[in-house]
């Protein structure tokens, strides 16, 4: 195996909840860093779904697998779902049927940690379907390098969150959920570049602005481990923010075109609403996300 970047072996290795690595089952993947992504993505079994995930990334990173299968080959297991797979619960509800709960209470800490544990489920399978997606687009091994490690982090995370429910004496799918996320996939699918304009670039970046708050409350109600885990979740976001933002720009230097009036363009187009302050201006700057890019698409700037 080749030496890995210290946060790729960090994703591969450290941080997970104890003995879950060695409890996920065994998966036979095939060659293809495609194929995997569309097994894991099709997969309604959350730990089969988190080991092809975490056995994908093992060999990719390892240069085991090629990007896409030969062309006319596992034509059936290289047709990206239009949904991911996922269990029976959550039963998922319009958005303005998610209740919202107070955090000064254990039932609403175990709301809000279900809630986040529901991004993160989606977080995964938005970065698979990056990969599934757009596997023949013409784009450097690094820009799969990021969404492996972007898939691989979410899974982590999405995990951390779940045990942590669970020693709370819940389970990921107690509570209903929406589907604004996987929604906002369907709608660019079309396009890579208005892919990382709409979601990681709005929806994902949003949580670069509520984790801080959150973390310093759940640690001054004495809930440490989930603000342990939701500081392990911003660290990590802050990277994905900035993995999304450099292949934004990219591609906009590709096509002639300036990347804050673009991105204003395509969330004018396809986004629906304002963007809501307040912004973490210096974690997003940090990311490549300036407020140049957005702080025109608020309430009192957007037309």
């Amino acid at each position: 195996m080749i030496a890995l970047d210290n946060t790729v072996r960090r994703a591969l290795e450290d941080e997970w909840p104890d003995g879950l690595l060695e409890s996920l089952p065994q998966i036979n993947l095939p060659s293809a860093l495609q194929s995997g992504a569309i097994a894991a993505l099709k997969s309604k079994v959350l730990d089969e779904k988190i080991a092809i995930t975490l056995q994908m990334a093992k060999l990719w990173f390892s240069h085991q697998l090629s990007l896409t299968a030969p062309s006319g080959k596992f034509a059936l297991e290289n047709s990206v779902p239009e949904r991911p797979g996922r269990p029976d619960k959550p039963e998922l509800v319009h958005p303005m049927k998610v209740k919202k709960r107070k955090l000064n209470s254990k039932q609403g800490q175990i709301a809000l940690l279900h809630s986040l544990a529901h991004i993160e489920l989606n977080a995964i399978d938005l970065a698979l379907d990056v990969i599934a997606r757009f596997a023949r687009e013409p784009m450097p091994r690094s820009f799969y390098d990021g969404w492996v490690q972007v898939a691989l982090e979410e899974a982590k995370h999405f995990s951390l969150l779940r045990h942590h429910l669970q020693d709370m004496g819940a389970n990921y799918g107690d509570f209903p959920a929406h589907d604004g996320l996987w929604e906002a996939a369907q709608e660019t699918h079309y396009s890579l570049t208005v892919r990382l304009a709409v979601v990681p670039l709005i929806l994902e970046a949003r949580g670069l602005d509520v984790a801080p708050s959150m973390t310093l409350k759940l640690q001054e109600l004495g809930n440490h481990r989930g603000a342990e885990i939701l500081s392990i979740i911003y660290r990590d976001e802050q990277k994905h923010v900035a993995i999304a933002a450099k292949w934004f720009r990219f591609l906009c230097a590709r096509e002639g075109k300036q990347p804050a009036h673009t991105f204003q363009k395509l969330v004018r187009k396809h986004f629906r609403g304002p963007l809501k302050p307040p912004f973490n201006d210096t974690a997003r700057a940090a990311c490549g996300l300036t407020p140049l890019f957005y702080r025109c698409l608020t309430a009192t700037n957007r037309s």
